[in-house]
This record gives C-alpha cells, structure tokens and sequence, in this order.
C-alpha cells in the first residue's frame, strides 16, 4: 500500500501479522526513503528503540498516546522533524546530546512530556489549581506537585505564569489538536 499510495507519513503498530513494524518501515524506507514513518509501540526497552531509531522511522508513541499527541507526532514528522516521546525512550533522558531533530536542531522540548505532564500542562495554563488537577486526574495533590516540578525542569519554566505562557505560544499559537 505505501508503493501504491506513497503517502507523506505513514502511522503504523509495531505488531502486526507478518512482517513486525520495524521490517516493514525498513522496507517502505528502502524503497521510498521520503516517506516518514511514526510507530506506535508499548517495547521500551533501549535497544528496540535504538533499532527503530537506527532504521530510520521518524517517530515513535507508546500505544496509549492521547490522540492529540498522535497528531501533533503527524505533523512534526510531516515537517521533516522526529518524534520520540521520552515517556517510552528512556536512555535519551541520560543523553541530552539524542535531543535533537533531523537536522542536528534542538528538539522542541513540548515532545519530552508524558502524556500526563502534557495534561497537566493543560489544565494548569487553563487556571485549575493542584486540587483540581488532583481530583479531574483521579490523583493525589502530591503527585500534582511532581508533575509540575518535573514540567518546569524539562521545559526550564519557572512558576505557573510561566507554564501559562508556555502553553500559550508552544501549543495554542502552533494550532496543536487538543
């Protein structure tokens, strides 16, 4: 289908019948190396992910992906940059040299939430208080905390103001599908 159509980006699982989702991106890579592929995977384990990596796929979710990163994924590889969510590639963490697009850019640090982290990020630029988040997320005022410690490390923001801008100008303002 991917010789037939020859689409921009191609979405597919990791598990398929046949031939896994690694084999076949390497096909469909060999044969049109233009096409950009994003692989959605519940594998985590470092040297899966280096493979994926090494074998030129574009992009890589965990299958729980919310449908607004699954798009926003889309349209960065679409765009001719990578997307590995750090919540399933774990040896990038140790390696801040890996952040980097295609191109040897930085990495737009929005693709190095979780999907909880992003959430958070959302409710949090929407005005919700820790408790709130707390109690739409069904966790504790703790964890909240946490999270948003972790936000403000990753994207280097201090304060909710600053969370509130960032999710102003990195989210809203690029139009990203929430």
């Amino acid at each position: 289908m991917a010789m037939a159509f020859r689409p921009d980006v191609i979405l597919m699982d990791i598990a398929m019948p046949g031939l896994n989702g690694l084999e076949a991106a390497r096909e469909i890579l060999a044969a049109n190396p233009g096409i950009r592929v994003v692989i959605r995977s519940a594998h985590s384990d470092d040297g899966y992910l280096k493979r994926m990596k090494a074998a030129g796929v574009a992009g890589v979710l965990e299958k729980q992906a919310p449908a607004a990163i699954v798009v926003k994924a889309i349209h960065a590889v679409a765009e001719g940059q990578t997307f590995f969510r750090p919540s399933i590639i774990k040896y990038r963490r140790h390696d801040p040299s890996q952040w980097r697009d295609r191109n040897g850019s930085p990495e737009e640090p929005l693709n190095r939430l979780t999907p909880r982290e992003f959430l958070v990020l959302r409710l949090v630029a929407e005005g919700s208080t820790n408790r709130k988040v707390a109690a739409e997320l069904g966790i504790s005022i703790k964890t909240v905390e946490k999270h948003r410690q972790h936000l403000m490390s990753k994207l280097n923001i201090r304060g909710t103001a600053g969370l509130t801008r960032y999710w102003i100008t990195s989210v809203l303002s690029k139009g990203a599908s929430i």
